[in-house]
This record gives structure tokens, C-alpha cells and sequence, in this order.
């Protein structure tokens, strides 16, 4: 049987390159939306709530409440192919927004983004959990979620570029084509890690049944801190995909600006958000072995998320057009750095057969709350405050601003589950002894 010998560390890294090409191809098709919202409402008459549901509710819907089942599968099946699948899925139904002709046709293709997405984060960190140990998973899942802001970079560049150039329409299919090819090279060359093998857990144990995922479920409600954890990271993520969503709209309002130059900021923003991504993971391994103190895993996002807020209003508030970039620059650094750490503690509250599951769990809460809720209802205030202010400019600004407050919310939940996480993770580590074969 397999034992993993021949997964050398050369593989392992390749592995993970594969995973985050994956990851910003994921991406670039989510944001695209984003720069392009305001052609899409001249050309369609659209208003702010009919964007923010395009945004926000009718994704992620169903790419939430699909990621389970499918995780699930992934936990019992090959997580390759599901995540191949699911990126022909997700590449094919971007092309097709290209083609909408009103608001539910556009609306009905973004359904499908979400349906093809839900495949593509619980197998991977299920995968990247076999790949690397945990003194080195939260430093690899923060690599594999710099996805978002290269994605992120890539799609505002694109997209600002390709609104002008091309159409809003041709965009869509121009960013949908690649991810098939990308698809095709995950199917050919990206091997399945046995299971555990990363923990050092034999091939009897690897092969245990998988659990339901009720069982996953109460697993993960019998951990206190990760409680704590979803509620944080869907907080978090409400602001970050709310103003997120909607930062291209704010610029091109609020500041006088074409669109390509929009792509072009923006682009520049989510690169340097990267930096954050990738040392939340980093950092909360580093100071979690130096001090022998595993908190520092709910320490290090809980304190940058904290720090982003006056960021943040600085952005939104200040009339300067490069203190605006500036700010956003900083809030995007800060507000990576909640990934690695928050999906590499849930994966260590749980056994290796739940693994696909629990990440899908951890995003359906942040996700249903992050980017179902955070652009439509940004959208939904902009419009009611439009008549307020007399101006879509000026109601979009304190929209966003009323937006931000629940980073101090999120930040707390991080504080407070950090004192049963200790606890929580000897808990799960007895319980995963004790279930190893005789």
C-alpha cells in the first residue's frame, strides 16, 4: 500500500503551486463581478440591492449550502477530480455571464459560479492537510489563500482593463476560458495523498469509515473555540466581501475615475494584501512554537482584524484620493492575515477523515454571512440612504462606513476563543489516539 514515500518535498511544493493556481483561478472569476458592477447597471438598469445580490446573496447560497455535500464526498472519494470538476464547472458558467441579457439571466449565472466553487476549497485544504505536518499547515494554507488577493489583483486588473477595451461582456468570457485548461493540468498531474499521512497516522487509521456530517457538525459545536472561530471569520468576511464588493463602485463615484485606472489601484491593493496573507499563517506558526503557546493561532488574526478598523474609515472618509489607496493598501494586508490561522485551527479540531467537511462547514458559515450578507447588504443601505444624501456617491461612502463596524465584533470572537483552543485541540488529539486501531 501506498505509504506516501513518493510524495517528496519537491512534490509537496509543487502541489501547493498547483492548489493556489487553482485558488486564483477561483478568484479572478468571484471578483471579476466587482469592477465591472457599474457597466453592468447602465447597460442592464440595474440598481445598488439588484448588484449586491449579485454580489453576494445568490452566490453564495448555493455555494455554501453545496459545499457540504460535496465536501463530504471529497472525504470519501478522490479530491482531485471533485476539485477538477468543479473548475471546469465554475470556468464554463463565468464565460456564460458574458452572454446575460438582463438581470436574471446574469443572476442565473452567477448561481452557477457558485454551484462550480463549492468544489474547490474543502478538497483542496483536505488535501494541502495531507500534504503538510501542522507545524507547517497554517504557513501552507496561507500560501494556498494568497489565491485571493492574486486572484483578486489579477481580476480588478483584467476587469478594469477589459470594461474599457472590450466590453463587460467579452470580459466575463475572457477570464472563463483559462480555468479549463488549468482544470485539465490539476486532473493530469496532481497525485491523492494518503490519508494522514502528513500526522503520521498508519494506513488502518486512514482508512477508518468517514464520519456523517452530523457527526462532523457536533464534533466541531463541541469545540468552543471553534465557535469562536466561524463567527469571527464570517464577521470578518461579511466586511471583507462587503466592502470588497463594492470598493470599485466607492472609487469610480467618489473619486472621478475610469475604470482602468480603478483596475488598475485595485490591483495594486489586493497585491499588497498578499503580504498579510501570507504572514497570518506564518507568524501564528512561528510565535506558536517559539512560545509553545497555540493561542497565538486566534491572537494573530484577532489582533490585526482590530487594528484594521480606523484603516478602514481612513479609506472611506478621507478625500485624498492616495491616502484612500493607502489606507486600502494597509486594510488589505491586515485583513488577510485571519485565513491561514482560522482554516489551519479547524482542521486541527477535527480527525483526518473529517477534514473536507469541517472546511466546508467553516466556509459555509463564513461565506453565508461574509459574502451573502456583506454586499447585498451594503447595497441594501446605499439605496436606502441614496434618498438621504441625494447621491449614490454619498450614500455608497457611509454604507460602507456602517459596514466596518462588525470587524470590532469579529475581533472579539477571535479573543474569546482563544482561551478554550489549548483545551480544545489536546481534547481532539486524545480522541484521535484513542480511536487508532489495536
Amino acid at each position: 500500500m501506498n505509504n506516501g514515500s513518493e510524495f517528496t518535498p519537491r512534490y509537496r511544493n509543487y502541489a501547493l503551486g498547483i492548489l493556489f493556481l487553482g485558488y486564483v483561478v477561483n478568484f479572478v472569476d468571484r471578483s471579476i463581478l466587482s469592477i465591472l458592477l457599474e457597466p453592468i447597471k447602465q447597460d442592464l438598469l440595474l440598481n445598488d440591492t439588484q448588484l449586491g445580490l449579485l454580489g453576494g446573496l445568490a452566490f453564495a447560497i448555493f455555494y455554501t449550502t453545496l459545499g457540504i455535500p460535496i465536501a463530504a464526498l471529497a472525504d470519501r472519494t478522490s479530491r482531485v477530480r471533485i476539485l477538477s470538476i468543479a473548475m471546469i464547472v465554475w470556468s464554463a458558467m463565468t464565460a456564460l455571464c458574458g452572454f446575460a441579457q438582463n438581470f436574471w439571466m446574469l443572476l442565473l449565472a452567477r448561481i452557477g459560479v457558485g454551484v462550480g466553487e463549492a468544489g474547490a476549497s474543502p478538497p483542496s485544504h483536505s488535501l494541502i492537510s495531507d500534504y503538510f505536518p501542522v507545524s507547517t499547515r497554517a504557513t501552507a494554507l496561507s500560501i494556498y489563500a494568497l489565491g485571493i488577493p492574486v486572484g483578486s489583483m489579477i481580476g480588478n486588473a483584467v476587469g478594469g482593463w477589459g470594461s474599457e477595451v472590450l466590453g463587460w461582456r467579452q470580459t466575463f468570457v475572457l477570464v472563463g476560458l483559462p480555468g479549463i485548461a488549468v482544470a485539465a493540468v490539476i486532473w493530469l498531474t496532481l497525485r491523492e495523498p494518503p490519508r494522514g499521512m502528513a500526522d503520521g497516522h498508519t494506513s488502518e487509521q486512514a482508512n477508518l469509515p468517514a464520519p456523517g456530517v452530523k457527526d462532523v457538525m457536533s464534533t466541531l459545536w463541541a469545540r468552543v473555540s471553534f465557535r469562536h472561530i466561524a463567527f469571527a471569520a464570517g464577521l470578518h468576511a461579511f466586511v471583507g466581501y462587503g466592502v470588497g464588493t463594492w470598493n470599485a463602485p466607492f472609487l469610480l463615484r467618489n473619486h472621478d475615475m475610469a475604470e482602468t485606472q480603478v483596475g488598475f489601484w485595485l490591483a495594486v491593493v489586493y497585491g499588497i494584501g498578499a503580504i498579510g496573507t501570507f504572514l497570518g499563517g506564518y507568524l501564528a506558526d512561528r510565535w506558536s512554537d517559539q512560545s509553545g503557546d497555540r493561542r497565538w493561532y486566534l491572537w494573530v488574526p484577532g489582533i490585526s482584524t482590530i487594528m484594521m478598523v480606523p484603516v478602514q474609515y481612513t479609506a472611506y472618509l478621507h478625500g485624498n484620493f492616495y491616502m484612500v489607496i493607502a489606507a486600502l493598501g494597509i486594510a488589505s494586508i491586515l485583513g488577510g492575515m485571519y485565513l491561514g490561522p482560522s482554516f489551519a485551527m479547524t482542521q486541527g479540531l477535527v480527525s483526518l477523515r473529517m477534514r473536507a467537511v469541517a472546511s466546508a462547514i467553516l466556509l459555509f458559515v463564513l461565506n453565508i454571512i461574509g459574502m451573502g450578507l456583506g454586499p447585498f447588504l451594503v447595497g441594501v443601505v446605499s439605496d436606502l440612504l441614496e434618498p438621504i444624501y441625494a447621491s449614490d456617491a454619498l450614500s455608497l461612502r457611509y454604507a460602507l462606513c456602517i459596514a466596518v463596524i462588525a470587524n470590532v465584533w469579529a475581533a472579539g470572537h477571535y479573543f474569546v476563543g482563544a482561551r478554550s483552543l489549548r483545551a480544545d485541540l489536546e481534547t481532539n488529539e486524545a480522541q484521535q489516539i484513542g480511536a487508532a486501531p489495536a
